[in-house]
C-alpha cells in the first residue's frame, strides 16, 4: 500500500484499516521506529530493547506482529507483552528501562481504525513535533535492507501492573459501594476489573468481555450516546457510581448515583484533592480549557496549579519539566508523576473510589460543589476555514480588560468569566471552552455570543 500522509497524526498513527494503513504500513512503521529510537537514544539499533502491546482489534494480532517483524528486522531486541492496555505498555517501559515502546491501538475510534502509539524511553511520547515526523520521512526516503538479527521475548506484566497500580491507594480504606462498569468491549474489563474485585465493591459489569466488533457501542464514552447505557444502568439499579473506559483503556469517566456525567475538569480537581493529600504542596498541571475549579481547589488545599497545553505529549515532557505529581486534561487524560508521568485510566478509578470512602459524601454531593459555582459550556466544535484569522478577530473584541494568554490557540480571561478557542491539530475546527462564574443563564448567554463570532 501507498504511504498515505494523513496517518501521521499529532500524537499518535491512525487510519482506517485497509484504506489508509495495512500490515504493510505496520512493518514499515517497525522499521522506521527502531531507526528513530536509535537516533534519539544514540545507540546501535541491535543494543535497543522495545516493548510491545496490542489492544483488542480485530486487525490488532496481524498489525502488531507485522510492527514487531519489521523492529527485529531492524536488530532490536522486542519485549512482547501481547494483548493489554495502553497504560501497561507505559508501564512495561518504564519499569524494565526500556528504550521505548510500540502500542497497537486505535484508542477510542470505531472498529474499522487501526493504528500504533510510539513512545521512548521512560513512556515519553513520540508526536507530531518530535518523533513521529521523522517516522513518516523514514518510510517516505524508502528503507533500505535491514540487517535483521532483532530477538524476541514474550514477556506476562500483568500482575506487576496489578501490585504497581494498587500502590496508589489504601485498598482496606475503600468501603463497600455499588459500582457500574462499562468496559465498552475494550482493555478496561481485563485490565481493571481484576484489580475491582479484590475490593468490596458490589460491581454490576457491563461489555467487560473485549470484542473489537464493539457490538454494544463505540468505545469512546465522551459521546453521550455511549454512555446513555451506563447512565441508564446506574439509575436502574441504585449503584453509587459509575466507570466507563476508552476502548484501550487509558482514560475513564465517572457518572454520578443520579445518573449524571461527571466533566472531566471536576474529576482533575478531585483527583487532584486526593493527590495533594498524599503529596502536600505538590504541583498540579491542568490545560487552558479547564473550569477554575482546578486552580481554585489546589490553591485551597496548598497545592501549586500550573498550565500545560493541551495534548499528552505536551503534558508528558511538562510533567517532567515542573515535577508535577498530578496532570489532568478535560477529555479525561489523566497523568501521575509516580506513572512515569503517563496517562493511566486505572488509577484515577482507584483513587475516586478511595475519596468516595474517606470523605463520606456521595459523589453527587462532591460534583455539587462545583456545579454550583462553576457553569461551564463543555467542548463545542466549529467548522471554520482560516482558523488564525479567528482567533485574531476574537482576542482583538474582547482582548480589552481581559487577561489574554497564547500558551493553545487564544484565552480570554475575565474576573467573572473566561473562554479558550483553539484550532484542531487534524480538521479545519475551531473548539470552544467557555466558564461563567455567575449562573447557567450567563454562560449560555456568553457561550452563544461567542459562538456566533465564531461561525459568522
Amino acid at each position: 500500500m501507498e504511504l498515505n500522509q494523513g496517518i501521521f497524526k499529532a500524537y499518535d498513527i491512525r487510519g482506517l484499516y485497509g484504506e489508509e494503513m495495512d500490515e504493510g504500513t505496520a512493518h514499515d512503521i517497525g522499521r522506521a521506529f527502531v531507526r528513530v529510537l536509535a537516533r534519539l537514544r544514540d545507540k546501535p539499533a541491535g543494543d535497543l530493547r522495545i516493548g510491545l502491546g496490542r489492544d483488542m482489534r480485530l486487525t490488532a494480532p496481524k498489525m502488531a506482529a507485522e510492527l514487531r517483524d519489521g523492529m527485529m528486522l531492524e536488530g532490536a531486541t522486542v519485549l512482547d507483552a501481547g494483548m493489554v492496555g495502553t497504560e501497561m505498555l507505559y508501564f512495561l517501559v518504564g519499569s524494565r528501562e526500556l528504550d521505548g515502546g510500540a502500542m497497537c491501538t486505535a484508542s477510542h475510534n470505531p472498529k474499522a481504525y487501526t493504528g500504533v502509539k510510539l513512545v521512548r524511553e521512560g513512556a515519553l511520547p513520540l508526536s507530531g513535533e518530535a518523533g513521529i515526523a521523522e517516522v513518516k520521512a523514514e518510510i517516505g526516503a524508502g528503507l533500505s535492507e535491514a540487517p535483521g538479527g532483532g530477538e524476541l521475548e514474550e514477556v506476562d506484566i500483568w500482575e506487576d501492573f496489578r501490585a504497581h497500580a494498587l500502590g496508589f491507594i489504601d485498598p482496606a480504606a475503600v468501603k463497600p459501594m455499588k459500582v457500574v462498569v462499562d468496559g465498552g468491549n475494550g482493555m478496561g474489563g481485563p485490565m481493571v476489573g481484576p484489580l475491582l474485585e479484590k475490593l468490596p465493591l458490589d460491581l454490576v459489569e457491563m461489555y467487560f468481555v473485549p470484542d473489537g466488533e464493539f457490538p454494544d457501542h463505540e468505545p469512546n464514552p465522551l459521546l453521550e450516546e455511549n454512555r446513555r447505557m451506563i447512565i441508564d444502568r446506574v439509575r436502574e439499579t441504585g449503584a453509587d457510581l459509575g466507570i466507563a473506559w476508552d476502548g484501550d483503556a487509558d482514560r475513564c469517566f465517572f457518572i454520578d448515583g443520579t445518573g449524571e456525567f461527571c466533566d472531566g475538569d471536576f474529576i482533575c480537581a478531585l483527583l487532584a484533592r486526593q493527590v495533594l493529600a498524599k503529596n502536600p504542596g505538590a504541583t498540579i498541571l491542568y490545560d487552558p480549557r479547564s473550569s477554575r475549579a482546578v486552580p481554585d481547589l489546589v490553591a485551597a488545599e496548598g497545592g501549586t496549579a500550573d498550565l500545560s497545553r493541551v495534548g499528552h505529549a505536551f503534558f508528558k515532557a511538562r510533567m517532567r519539566e515542573e515535577d508535577a505529581a498530578f496532570g489532568g486534561e478535560v477529555s479525561g487524560h489523566y497523568y501521575f508523576r509516580d506513572n512515569w508521568n503517563a496517562d493511566s485510566g486505572t488509577i484515577p478509578a482507584l483513587l475516586i473510589l478511595e475519596l468516595l470512602s474517606k470523605d463520606g459524601r456521595s459523589m453527587a454531593e462532591l460534583m455539587s460543589e462545583f456545579r454550583s459555582k462553576y457553569f461551564i459550556s463543555g467542548e463545542i466544535n466549529s467548522e471554520v476555514a482560516d482558523q488564525k484569522a479567528k482567533m485574531a478577530e476574537i482576542e482583538k473584541l474582547y482582548g480589552e480588560g481581559a487577561e489574554i494568554a497564547h500558551l493553545d490557540g487564544v484565552s480570554i480571561d475575565f474576573p467573572d468569566w473566561h473562554f479558550n478557542v483553539r484550532p484542531s491539530n487534524t480538521e479545519p475546527l475551531l473548539r470552544l471552552n467557555l466558564e461563567s462564574l455567575i449562573s447557567r443563564e450567563d454562560m449560555e448567554a456568553k457561550r452563544d455570543e461567542v459562538l456566533g463570532l465564531i461561525r459568522r
